[in-house]
């Protein structure tokens, strides 16, 4: 039968020892419970075979093949990567939806001695309850933004506020990128499933009586969305602002963009497709200033050319109020210090929740 679980915080708590997805690396690459390690009984092709053949030839003998695989290849992982686990191991194993795989590979762990057990309903279980918090339930987090034009170093603030021991969601650091037109990391962005479970998993280790400085971000970072809860507590969260002068802001992001302002190529592409949005003659304007090498004259048009005023239009999404506009003089790293204090002190006169 298995474990059953009815919330994401008990699952994630489970008290085992190692949880296993036995799912083909394909679906554990999309997205998997955080922490589990991948020993799939049946790889890509094989899982593929099989159920062409259960599809266009017969249940049984797709069960047949499956039962030889599974077993084949769970051999394998006894002999292999799970060779050196003493007889006190606990692993909790999943499949898809808790059925043959995981069911017959934690039989064969039983079998050997080990008290295994198997999720109730596998991945689709666990995912269910991310969907429930992500789209269905109102967060009980007491979300603070973190807001700002580009360039005046938030994602920097979160580090540092984290460090001061503010409870802090990194929301970039989720979806692996920067959260702007030229925000790519260089990798790839994790699939939308997989960056949930990061934001699922990262709410779950906060505590909803304190605070949560939150970037503010549009609703999306990169190709990834943020999904509806988070984005509902986001546009009604109070506001701090923080303040540069644009040059500050320039040579912040010459110094953090670097890696990209520094790839012609790259940055052509990127700015090309602004033409229809921006006119055709200032996108021509920033190409020249990427012709002449002049990071610091492209960053600073780029701010008030775009970024800017993309900024002015995305505050329009956020509707609750500014509790603070902290002012830093220049983006050094003395400076974020002294802002990340000064947000601090902001976030720590906000009212207690009532406790009836």
């Amino acid at each position: 039968m298995g474990l059953s679980f009815t919330s994401l915080s008990a699952l994630l708590d489970h008290g085992f020892d190692t949880v296993i997805d036995v799912r083909s690396p394909a679906e554990y690459a999309e997205d998997h419970i955080p922490g589990a390690i991948s020993l799939p009984v049946l790889d890509n092709a094989e899982r593929a075979e099989v159920g062409t053949i259960y599809k266009q030839q017969s249940p049984f003998l797709a069960r047949k093949l499956g039962a030889a695989l599974v077993f084949r290849n769970a051999a394998r992982h006894v002999e292999t990567e799970l060779r050196d686990r003493d007889g006190g191991w606990r692993p909790l194993v999943y499949c898809w939806r808790g059925g043959q795989r995981s069911g017959s590979f934690t039989w064969m762990l039983g079998q050997i001695g080990w008290r295994a057990d198997v999720i109730e309903g596998g991945y689709r279980t666990y995912r269910r309850l991310v969907n429930r918090m992500l789209y269905d339930d109102v967060l009980p987090h007491r979300l603070v933004l973190l807001d700002g034009y580009t360039g005046t170093a938030k994602t920097d603030l979160l580090r540092r506020l984290a460090r001061r021991g503010v409870q802090v969601l990194d929301l970039e650091g989720a979806a692996d990128h920067r959260g702007s037109l030229l925000g790519g990391t260089g990798r790839p962005q994790p699939s939308q499933k997989a960056f949930e479970s990061r934001l699922a998993v990262d709410l779950c280790a906060l505590d909803p009586a304190r605070p949560v400085v939150v970037e503010a971000e549009s609703s999306k970072i990169g190709e990834r969305i943020i999904p509806p809860s988070l984005w509902s507590a986001m546009r009604a969260a109070p506001r701090i602002d923080v303040s540069a002068p644009i040059e500050a802001r320039t040579a912040y992001l010459v110094r953090a963009y670097d890696d990209i302002l520094s790839d012609a190529d790259r940055l052509r592409d990127k700015l090309e497709p602004l033409r229809a949005y921006r006119g055709g003659a200032i996108v021509d304007g920033w190409l020249d200033l990427i012709a002449e090498g002049d990071k610091a004259g492209l960053t600073r048009a780029l701010m008030v050319q775009h970024y800017d005023p993309a900024y002015d239009k995305s505050r329009r999404a956020f509707g609750a109020t500014r509790i603070a506009v902290v002012p830093a003089r220049d983006l050094t790293a003395a400076s974020l210090d002294t802002v990340a204090a000064e947000v601090e002190q902001v976030v720590a006169r906000l009212p207690q929740p009532n406790v009836s």
